[in-house]
């Protein structure tokens, strides 16, 4: 139609997101964390079944005929080479790919900051975090109420259930009581279950200001690793601000072994659940075991940044364009 070449973004909106790029951009530089750029494009893709890349082939000289290339879902590997290679802090703001996801909190193209902070645990990170929230929008949307939780206290005040020691059975019962119906879930592991009550009965009772939840199950470590004081918790966190998941965090698994480990049981899952199997990054594995310094990482994802700072609903008036399907 006539009208669809117009951005869905006003001026205004175009304002405040070059605005706080600019502000994130000097609180790096005051606090001497180096921006970076990395490649969008890579022969490896991200294991982890529940995030799905968007493929390529490529077609031309110098490379294996029919090579088929990935749109990252995240810069998090190549960083971490970078990090390897004695980079040091760094961080970078930059348009990241997923498949399979969009609606009113989701594009399948959106922009991504992601950093890391070498001698910092997630503990320190998250303090990180808040600074920089703090700043940024401080004549925006000023922070004015931050509340910690761990994951199982969180879980045990909103919903009276202990993630850490409870079942599907016992998970389905306390659904159907707050009358939430599961769809779908017959084949679902603990970890989507848990999933469900976080999203459908923990996130809409979180409130406004900024939530940090840390602590969480073992098995949802993605690339963070295991406390050593208590091995069955994973170092992670994610941020909430105005009841709206804004980021997640990790003090970084630097184990090459472990690491391998959970990339192969993901690929074991992927084949559970009937998705093709994604080439592992070796380079990653070869940039662990050549030694990734003791660090700690975060993404945030800015387009939410903006929608929570301009009091949008959705993610569409704070994009220029949005995903054209027609």
């Amino acid at each position: 139609m006539a009208g669809e070449w117009r951005p869905t973004a006003a001026p205004a909106a175009l304002k405040l997101r070059a605005t706080l790029l600019a502000r994130i951009r000097a609180y790096f530089a005051q606090h001497d964390v180096l921006e970076v750029d990395t490649p969008a494009l890579s022969q490896a893709a991200v294991t982890d079944p529940a995030i799905h890349s968007f493929s390529t082939v490529f077609h031309g000289p110098g490379l294996r005929h029919n090579q088929i290339g990935y749109l990252h879902t995240s810069p998090e590997f190549p960083m971490k080479r970078l990090l390897a290679a004695g980079s040091g802090d760094i961080y970078q703001i930059c348009k990241v790919f997923r498949d399979g996801e969009a609606g009113a909190l989701h594009n399948p193209e959106f922009t991504l900051l992601e950093w890391y902070r070498t001698g910092f645990d997630h503990l320190d990170l998250m303090d990180d975090v808040q600074q920089l929230l703090t700043e940024i929008l401080q004549d925006v949307k000023p922070v004015t109420e931050v509340t910690h939780w761990t994951y199982r206290d969180l879980f045990m005040s909103c919903a009276d259930i202990d993630p850490f020691s409870t079942s599907v059975q016992a998970i389905s019962a306390r659904l159907q009581q707050q009358g939430v119906a599961p769809i779908g879930m017959q084949n679902a592991s603990l970890d989507d279950w848990l999933d469900l009550v976080m999203t459908h009965v923990v996130e809409p009772d979180l409130g406004d200001g900024l939530v940090f939840i840390r602590d969480y199950p073992a098995s949802q470590a993605a690339l963070a690793r295991l406390r050593s004081d208590n091995p069955v918790v994973a170092a992670r966190f994610e941020v909430y601000l105005d009841g709206v998941e804004l980021a997640n965090g990790f003090y970084e698994l630097t184990d090459v072994a472990e690491q391998q480990q959970r990339f192969e049981q993901e690929q074991r899952c992927r084949h559970r659940l009937g998705l093709d199997a994604v080439p592992m990054d070796q380079r990653l594995l070869d940039a662990l075991h050549a030694g990734l310094p003791d660090c700690a990482g975060v993404a945030l994802g800015v387009d939410r940044l903006l929608m929570i700072a301009s009091g949008a609903k959705a993610l569409d008036p704070v994009l220029s364009f949005t995903f054209d399907i027609a």
